[in-house]
């Protein structure tokens, strides 16, 4: 049994300040259970906390004592975000890391999983220690942008243990999650930020105000620089929802990586769901846009989701929309001035339009839990590494410099971080690693819950 968080999306109000304690005592006019209290006791737990630009730490902190209003979770995963190494870069700049987290350092890592481990006397109703958990912090409360994994000193995925948000109780965001494949649960965050890009899509109907949300049912779509782990899991998505394309195409410019995402969705397969898929290096010789174009028979695409905030590849996304096509800018740039060129006239004449995604929301995220604990989505294609806590703060520091997909840690372990790719070669030496070489060859090369059940047993 677990818990998750999600941080991503839909947080767009004023910055926080400062959060000094695991409350807010202006949350307290809207909880009549009772008052906040804190014991005398307290407990220790390993986390990595973030001081400053650059500055992450391994630390032992102390957790305050589970009061009446509190819940305490055991962490067991957590994947590693590129918006928690945006977060690092920018310190206290960040929108979600608080102005004095010099003096008030936090926790970082948003994209975690584990058991409850303690629940507060007005809390018992609801939960018990054992339960699984999903929670999902984008709470929308009173305009906060207060997030676990950036802005609380007792909260966030890169730790052992952590008390959580008071806010995240009230807004009742604490969702169930009744599965013990932990990384599955770590990884339902990321999945909710797809499905919500999908959701945000949007056409529109002539002599109508009103838009049609999602992508085109049965439409044309194209998913550019989708080969990392994001693009892994939109295109897993693309293939197994209910609103599925007939004919999707996906590029990048790199054909190892092009090769290694065929190998896992293969042509074959998204036929047999009646979808026609394309894999395109657009580096190469007559793979460009227009080749793109005509893999539409000439009309253009109905849904194109950008992956990278890289200009050529923006503008390449915006020139093969067809009519009433829909532009999704999921890629967040740290550069604040990053612009690309767009064809106002197809805007005016071909409403053509352009949408912006960060995160899922909570139904989101439901959706995400339900496909892949019914086996409709196997989210393990974005993971290519393993590490423990001892792993974070070098892998975050580094993480653009690191190829692969998504890194994931077990927070309750030691352990390097380490490529599925070596566990072969490790195997020669180490028996650990001979095992999971064996287990990974049985999942077509991708982690699984028999790489981790054997991981935490063996660890």
């Amino acid at each position: 049994m677990g818990f998750i968080v999600d941080t991503c999306g839909f947080l767009r109000y004023n910055k926080v300040k400062s959060i000094q304690t695991n409350t807010i005592p202006f949350l307290l006019d809207d909880f009549p259970q009772g008052k906040i209290q804190k014991g005398m006791e307290s407990m220790k737990t390993k986390a990595v906390r973030i001081h400053g630009k650059m500055d992450l730490r391994l630390e032992e902190i102390e957790l305050p004592q589970v009061g009446p209003d509190d819940v305490q979770v055991k962490i067991i995963s957590d994947s590693i975000c590129m918006s928690t190494y945006k977060a690092a870069v920018e310190g206290a700049e960040h929108k979600r890391v608080p102005d004095d987290v010099a003096e008030h350092p936090t926790i970082v890592g948003h994209e975690f999983c584990g058991v409850i481990q303690e629940v507060g006397e007005n809390w018992k109703n609801k939960y018990k220690p054992g339960q699984g958990f999903a929670i999902q912090p984008a709470h929308f409360y009173k305009g906060s942008q207060m997030a676990p994994g950036y802005s609380y000193q007792y909260c966030g995925g890169d730790a052992q243990y952590g008390n959580v948000p008071i806010e995240t109780l009230l807004m009742d965001c604490l969702l169930p999650y009744n599965s013990d494949v932990y990384f599955y649960g770590s990884l339902s965050e990321p999945m909710s930020c797809i499905i919500g890009t999908f959701h945000a899509m949007y056409h529109t109907k002539a002599g109508s105000y009103e838009h049609q949300m999602g992508i085109v049912e049965g439409g044309k779509m194209a998913l550019l620089a989708s080969v990392g782990p994001m693009g892994l899991g939109a295109i897993d998505y693309a293939l197994h929802c209910d609103r599925r394309p007939s004919l999707l195409v996906v590029t990048d410019i790199d054909d190892e990586r092009l090769a290694r995402a065929e190998s896992i969705y293969t042509v074959e397969h998204a036929k047999e769901l009646g979808i026609e898929l394309h894999y395109v290096n657009t580096a190469k010789p007559g793979c460009d846009t227009k080749y793109l174009r005509e893999l539409t028979g000439g009309t253009g695409y109905d849904d194109v989701i950008c992956f990278a905030p890289v200009r050529p590849v923006v503008e390449q996304a915006g020139d093969i929309l067809g009519y009433d096509g829909c532009l999704n800018f999921f890629a967040g740039p740290t550069n604040k001035e990053f612009k690309a060129e767009f064809n106002w006239y197809n805007v005016h004449y071909l409403y053509t339009h352009v949408v912006g995604t960060s995160g899922g929301n909570t139904s989101d995220m439901r959706e995400a839990i339900d496909m892949m604990t019914s086996g409709k989505i196997n989210p393990a294609a974005m993971i290519t590494h393993i590490g423990g806590l001892n792993a974070v703060v070098d892998t975050t520091l580094n993480l653009p410099n690191i190829r692969g997909g998504k890194k994931l840690i077990y927070t309750q372990i030691e352990l390097p971080l380490t490529a599925i790719a070596d566990f072969e070669k490790l195997g020669e030496t180490d028996p650990l690693f001979a095992k999971l070489a064996e287990i990974t060859k049985r999942h077509n090369g991708l982690w699984s819950p028999e790489a981790e059940k054997y991981l935490l047993a063996n660890k």
